[in-house]
């Protein structure tokens, strides 16, 4: 927050301080205090900035108040009081709808930006909300800046993208960038966005920070967590197949001509609740007959489970050995093991005596990296959708007052956007065999239980080769795991790029760590070390 208000001019600072699992995390926070349910760390970063805040006349606005905006804003308010700092402070409300869902630890809609643009038209030097989209945090201060309407869609969805690129702060700047070694990126800078008003904007960083702004980096973020061509929002539903990308100097990158349309006619609620209790061990397996020792321990392991088996377990052993390997780190597998059940008991106690009693006992070289706790419990996500209607959107002012914020006029059904034509397949050449990253860039996450891979090309000629190759048989060929899952691929030709959505890869998110890498965060990556028949004329 510092370096953001010291390092160059800025109208409005943002912070995105949730995802679905820190939403999960603030619910179990506000079981044991009431009174809590919001970003603890906000504060810590106020108390050392809002006075530069103050000074350089910088507006700040944050989703940082999780399930308890009015909570924060009165934090905030008695921090500024305390620092002698004369803020006003606004909140937006109206997400939680976990009143209606009994069972969850916290439900809550995706709200639009118009609470925030509300609460700065009327004068808010501070800003926090509960759950609103992450890139509500520029469409909102974009709209107050200009005076947009809920109606103009090409402006709104131009500041969409603008901000779902400064969502993930250094993910913009050569942070997890695929060719992060071409830039560096040992500490990034944080990006900004240049809004204009006829919604196009410049994404760049400030002077003398670290990291690389350029179409890739740009391309990679757009890519991050989205599926096809219809970026779906409460203002409106962006068309990501329309952005263009120019680089327009170091550091540089010129983003324009995004299309919008009406929003959906519904909003996304994420519900978070308790799944049951978790528990896991790991067996170090060392040197010969690795198969052999996961064998016997899985059936010793099996049978002590018997008399109360756990209602789920899964057993995963990763092959990180080598044969005649120089070091015993090197010359080990993992064997792990995962259980989950409503009973605490049946993960707990249960699982770590078996484990434990088995250690004078089972395949020579027996160890565990750690032994197993009591258990502990485990979320799920579940997205859910309402009506417009059924959420009271509030801006809430410093000084009491109260301005509802009216659901759109018009909304448009989600419909997919038919696939483009491919361009022109390249012509026939020599190929080697080589891994798909040398000629392509990826960038993974998670959407609940779903995982997305965005892959795209640095060139035409790659692009031509990209579009024909990695068509969805090829994707579950190169991803076993996806292979009895359901795979979409979308195509955007602007950005040279293919965005594979994988259904049911992350289970029940990824509270419930349903897999080794529970966000897909590494599956990109992955992807981009399996090897193809790559035209030589690209490497």
């Amino acid at each position: 927050m510092r370096e953001m208000l010291t390092g160059g001019d800025l109208d409005v600072l943002t912070g995105d301080y949730l995802a679905e699992l820190t939403m999960l995390i603030l619910g179990r926070d506000r079981l044991k205090d009431p009174g809590a349910g919001y970003a603890r760390t906000f504060l810590r970063q106020l108390e050392e900035c809002l006075g530069l805040a103050h000074e350089r006349g910088v507006q700040v606005v944050a989703n940082a108040g999780g399930l308890n905006p009015a909570g924060l804003a009165d934090a905030v308010r008695e921090l500024a009081d305390r620092l002698g700092i004369p803020v006003r402070v606004a909140h937006v409300e109206g997400d939680d709808l976990t009143a209606g869902h009994p069972g969850s630890l916290a439900t809550h809609a995706y709200l639009g930006g118009f609470g925030i643009a509300a609460c700065l038209r009327e004068g808010a030097d501070v800003v926090v909300t509960g759950r609103v989209t992450d890139a509500a945090l520029v469409t909102g201060p974009a709209a107050a800046h200009f005076g947009w309407t809920p109606s103009e869609y090409d402006r709104l969805a131009g500041a969409v993208v603008a901000g779902h690129v400064l969502e993930c702060g250094a993910q913009a700047t050569g942070g997890n960038y695929a060719f992060f070694q071409e830039g560096c990126v040992r500490r990034p800078g944080f990006p900004l966005a240049e809004l204009h008003d006829d919604g196009s904007c410049v994404i760049t960083k400030h002077p003398g920070t670290g990291g690389l702004v350029d179409v890739g980096t740009v391309t990679a973020q757009l890519l991050y967590e989205t599926a096809g061509a219809r970026y779906a929002g409460p203002d409106v539903t962006a068309r990501l197949d329309t952005v263009r990308l120019t680089q327009d100097g170091p550091d540089r990158v010129r983003v324009e001509g995004v299309r919008g349309e009406a929003p959906p006619p519904t909003l996304k609620v994420g519900v978070n609740r308790l799944g049951g209790f978790r528990n896991e061990v790991a067996f170090v397996l060392t040197g010969l007959d690795i198969d052999a020792k996961a064998a016997l321990v899985r059936e010793q392991m099996t049978a002590a489970l018997a008399k109360s088996l756990p209602t789920d377990i899964r057993w995963d052993l990763a092959r990180t050995d080598r044969a005649d390997a120089p070091t015993e780190e090197t010359a080990s597998a993992l064997l792990r093991l995962v259980v989950r059940d409503p009973d605490q008991e049946a993960v707990g106690r249960a699982l770590s005596g078996a484990a434990v009693e088995l250690a004078l006992a089972s395949y020579p070289g027996f160890h565990v990296l750690a032994p197993p706790g009591k258990g502990a419990p485990y979320g799920v996500f579940e997205d859910v959708y309402v009506p417009h209607g059924a959420v009271a959107h509030v801006a809430v002012l410093h000084d009491g007052r109260r301005i509802p914020v009216s659901p759109p006029h018009d909304t448009r059904v989600l419909d997919p956007v038919p696939e483009p034509p491919l361009p022109k397949p390249p012509p026939d050449g020599p190929r080697k065999r080589a891994p798909l990253g040398l000629v392509a860039g990826a960038r993974s996450g998670d959407k609940g239980g779903n995982a997305n891979v965005g892959v795209w090309a640095r060139t035409d000629a790659a692009w031509r080769w990209l579009a024909h190759e990695l068509t969805t048989d090829r994707f579950h060929q190169l991803i076993p795991e996806s292979t009895q899952l359901n795979v979409t691929r979308h195509t955007l030709p602007n950005l040279r790029a293919l965005n594979f959505v994988v259904e049911g890869l992350l289970g029940e998110g990824v509270a419930a760590q349903h897999r080794f890498d529970p966000q897909a965060k590494a599956l990109g990556e992955w992807l981009r070390s399996r090897h193809l028949d790559l035209p030589e004329a690209l490497l």
